[in-house]
This record gives C-alpha cells, sequence and structure tokens, in this order.
C-alpha cells in the first residue's frame, strides 16, 4: 500500500535528488523549458512552484530560502527579477508539464516542462480571449434606438451590408444613359470570318 509516501525517490539517495532538483530547477529558470521524463518533471514541478511563490514577496529571508534549495546565486536572482515580475499576478500553476512520447534508447516517457507565462504561444490565445467581451444585457440607450429602425435595417446590421437605396427618378438612372457600344473584332478573328 501506498499510504504517505508523497515523495516520489526518482531511484536516488536523498543528497543525490536535492543536488539533481536543483540543478533542474536552476536549467528552468535560466532556459524557460526543459525536457526530461515525465516523473522528474513532475518532481520538479512540486519543487519549483514553493520557490516560485516565495520569489512574489522579494525579502531577504525569501531569498535565502530560495539559495539554499537551488544553491545557484544567478538562478536566485532571475527568479526574484524576472520570473517574480512576469507570474505576478497568477495564484499558482506556474509550470506546465507536456509529455512529448518515449525516449529512442530506453523508452522512457519524456517531457517537457516549461514555465507558462514565459510561452509566447499559448499566451497570445489566451490574451485574444480575454479581450473579448462578456455577453451581458444590451442598455436601455441601445434598446431604445433599436426600437425606432425598421427591420430590413435590422436585418443589414445582422447581415453585415450597408443599405443603399435605389432612386426612383428615371432621369437619375445610370443604366439609360448608357449607349450600346458596337463590338470590335480584332485583326485575326475578321481574318477567320474572311476565310469562311
Amino acid at each position: 500500500m501506498k499510504h504517505g509516501k508523497k515523495v516520489n525517490h526518482l531511484g536516488r539517495k536523498v543528497s543525490h535528488r536535492k543536488s539533481m532538483l536543483a540543478n533542474m530547477a536552476s536549467s528552468l529558470i535560466e532556459n524557460k523549458r526543459i525536457s526530461t521524463t515525465v516523473a522528474k518533471a513532475k518532481a520538479l514541478k512540486k519543487f519549483i512552484e514553493p520557490l516560485i511563490t516565495k520569489s512574489k514577496n522579494d525579502t531577504t529571508n525569501n531569498r535565502r530560502l530560495a539559495f539554499s534549495a537551488l544553491r545557484n546565486k544567478y538562478a536566485v536572482a532571475e527568479l526574484f527579477r524576472e520570473v517574480a515580475q512576469k507570474i505576478g499576478d497568477r495564484p499558482g500553476g506556474y509550470t506546465r508539464v507536456i509529455k512529448m512520447g518515449n525516449r529512442l534508447g530506453d523508452n522512457a516517457s519524456m517531457a517537457m516542462i516549461e514555465l507558462v507565462d514565459f510561452n509566447e504561444v499559448y499566451n497570445n490565445n489566451e490574451k485574444t480571449a480575454a479581450k473579448k467581451s462578456t455577453r451581458r444585457s444590451r442598455s436601455r440607450k441601445k434598446e431604445a434606438s433599436a426600437d425606432t429602425s425598421t427591420p430590413t435595417d435590422k436585418v443589414a446590421e445582422l447581415s453585415g451590408e450597408t443599405s443603399v437605396e435605389e432612386p426612383n427618378d428615371p432621369s437619375l438612372d445610370t443604366n439609360a444613359n448608357k449607349t450600346a457600344k458596337p463590338e470590335v473584332k480584332n485583326a485575326s478573328e475578321s481574318e477567320k470570318d474572311g476565310e469562311n
């Protein structure tokens, strides 16, 4: 039974596991995306998300806690500067694990773990969805102006076309004023007609 066994030991002793997670977390902070096995990615997610939460509050104590976990002062500096600014309003879920298939050599299931706010592809879609207006009832001013319009105007608005009324005066009719132009044949066509 798996009671009270939250930590995946990853087949390593404690010191090796802590060093490996610290190195992977430093690489993730510096490169914003790394590729590893699914088990290591899930373990790294549990390791780094509390550190990112601590980086939102830039105090000396939080920097020391992050340094004791990461053991890399350049990664700590980048975590508290760039990463903390970009994820400041996000209430958790700072990383994303994307499964990539199996590795060729040993068929291990591979995954890519990345910082969510640094992926431009997914964030563009989220921003456009956020700009979309919510469905709310119309204001009274709009309803009053909509009641005065004719039903044909409403149909034109829905179809996206603008209605242009045609004049009934025959003197303004442009089709009546046009004169029929005689057809002009090309020289090659006239020669063909002459031969037949």
